[in-house]
């Protein structure tokens, strides 16, 4: 199953882990989830988002951006932009490096949006 990562209003938050595999941009699979050393790790849906733990991340497909945003909730997020080839990707992923209390479970954990598709 393929889903459309994307923020949505509202504040309902479920840590149970689920069986989120991979995420994909342009076909190229930037996480995996379905590594050895990472089967205890699965993703967390918080707002119908899949944060996805930072060492399931592929580095090299990552760049730092300088955009940030702020949660009332979860604190203030820094983004990632997306580089697979000659295709850029600006602030598709966003994190919580220091979250507030409420959010500490996804401390570091990646979250996708503007057309990363997470498949199950």
């Amino acid at each position: 199953m393929k889903l459309r990562v994307a923020m949505l209003a509202g504040l309902v938050i479920s840590a149970a882990p689920i069986d989120a595999q991979t995420t994909t941009i342009d076909n190229v699979t930037i996480v995996d989830v379905a590594n050895g050393r990472l089967q205890q790790r699965k993703t967390i849906v918080i707002e119908g988002n899949h944060y996805f733990p930072p060492e399931s991340i592929k580095k090299e497909f990552f760049q730092q951006s300088d955009t940030q945003s702020t949660c009332p909730w979860k604190g203030l997020a820094s983004y990632y932009s997306l580089r697979v080839g000659d295709n850029l990707n600006q602030d598709a992923a966003w994190y919580y490096p220091e979250p507030k209390e409420a959010a500490k479970s996804i401390k570091g954990y990646v979250a996708f949006w503007r057309g990363v598709n997470v498949t199950e």
